[in-house]
């Protein structure tokens, strides 16, 4: 399987296994989580994602969101239901996701890319957990000034200082060897 196809893939297994799980124990009947997850190849950075989990990319201090939310708010200002200003929000329920693993016998997976890749970009793989509490800006200036475990350490404990009132994930990956760059071809 080409890449791409091999990551759908993945992703769509991880949610029959999710299923079996939830059918097969009463107490995780209809269990569901979302996923976001980075494949680096030599053609370039490849997205696989599901739920409000999300991946940013800090290139030359500008931070970027590689992946969009599917939550209600998210649809909403795709279809132009909400103002994407951001001033309608409040009148929706930020936590309601529209999809998820596990729930479904079928899961649409998004698959972007591939970005390119250059030395020095930084990846932020995380949560709603992390991305609800912490302001954006901090993810950049952690991302920019510190060493990857120390980044990653730091937003957790930024969003637990600031209640973290979900599950709080967080991984940071930094490119410093000019060969993972993407390649030309």
């Amino acid at each position: 399987l080409a890449p791409p196809e091999a990551l759908r893939k993945a992703i769509t297994n991880t949610n029959s296994e999710i299923r079996r799980r939830g059918a097969e124990n009463v107490e995780f009947y209809n269990m569901g989580t979302t996923i976001s997850s980075l494949v680096l190849l030599p053609q370039g950075a490849i997205v696989g994602h599901v739920g409000d989990s999300r991946i940013y990319r800090l290139r030359d201090y500008a931070l970027e969101q590689l992946t969009f939310d599917h939550s209600l708010v998210w649809e909403m200002k795709r279809s132009g239901q909400l103002p994407s200003d951001g001033s309608g929000d409040a009148a929706v329920p930020a936590n309601v996701i529209t999809r998820s693993l596990g729930p479904h016998v079928d899961v649409k997976v998004d698959l972007e890319g591939p970005f390119e890749i250059k030395a020095g970009d930084c990846f932020l793989l995380c949560s709603d957990g992390l991305n609800g509490p912490v302001p954006e800006v901090e993810f950049g200036l952690a991302m920019q000034h510190l060493s990857t475990e120390e980044a990653t350490q730091f937003l957790l404990d930024t969003a637990n200082i600031l209640g973290g009132p979900d599950n709080i994930t967080a991984t940071v990956v930094k490119i410093v060897d000019e060969a993972m760059a993407t390649q030309p071809g």
